[in-house]
């Protein structure tokens, strides 16, 4: 889906040396990653297609929520997106796959620049199924799996039920994803990017059926193209959990020009 050439698209701001001091204590000339409250989230590094080893942690709660404030870079809708309108947490319908949790966890930087949750944000995901196919598109059209929205609570948090998604010709694993914080507004900020998964444990994954059905994928995140700008800031660090995977994922959208 293209996007409209009239509209205009708000840029990331990165924080100045000075706003980053001010927030952090200290800081390093890297990119804008701005502690709000505690320590850093902890995440992966590096474009993943030359991690030896899955990079997961023990189980986890799933409840805890993030405690940084980090901006993260932009990147292509693509052409799956439909707004359809499907406030739901679990977004699996009848999908065959290994169960993901994903928290986002959204705050916004103002034009002091400090950091707090962002309440009431619309947030989208969609995603392939196990074999690499997208509802309500091509053959699809009518369908409505693995797609759905949630509003952010009074924490930033909106909770969303999955599976670890398939792969198809031409791109690296990942989910789609897009924040609107006013989506009724007309001057509302919209950002949209990508999440990508530690290529170790993808390979895992993707021996278990169905995944395996599909065949050996064709890119791993190194050598994705879209990947290739900015995605080893957009890695959703998981945790084995009863059921498969969960992973909470810090973004702070930069509202400040709207004020």
């Amino acid at each position: 889906m293209e996007r409209d050439p009239a509209r205009k698209i708000p840029k990331i701001r990165y924080l100045s040396r000075r706003e980053m001091l001010g927030l952090m204590g200290s800081a390093t000339a890297a990119v804008a990653f701005v502690g709000c409250g505690g320590g850093e989230q902890s995440g992966q590094s590096g474009s993943g297609g030359t991690t030896s080893a899955p990079t997961v942690e023990s189980a986890g709660t799933g409840t805890e929520t993030a405690s940084t404030c980090v901006v993260r870079p932009e990147q292509t809708e693509g052409p799956y997106f439909v707004d359809a309108g499907l406030n739901r947490s679990d977004i699996r319908e009848e999908s065959e796959g290994v169960p993901l949790d994903l928290i986002f966890n959204v705050s916004r930087i103002d034009a002091s620049a400090a950091c707090t949750p962002l309440a009431n944000a619309l947030v989208d995901i969609w995603q392939c199924d196990a074999l690499g196919q997208y509802s309500g598109v091509e053959g699809n059209t009518g369908e409505t799996f693995l797609r759905g929205h949630q509003v952010t609570d009074e924490s930033g948090n909106a909770r969303f039920t999955t599976i670890f998604p398939g792969w198809y010709q031409g791109r690296a694993v990942h989910i789609h994803f897009k924040i609107r914080d006013t989506p009724e507004s007309e001057r509302g900020y919209e950002f949209t990017s990508q999440l990508y998964f530690d290529d170790a444990l993808t390979d895992q994954v993707h021996t278990q059926e169905p995944y395996a059905e599909k065949g050996e994928r064709d890119r791993t995140n190194s050598d994705d193209g879209i990947f290739q700008g900015g995605g080893d800031e957009l890695l959703v660090p998981l945790t084995e959990n009863a059921q498969g995977y969960e992973g909470t994922f810090a973004i702070a959208l930069d509202t400040a020009y709207l004020e």
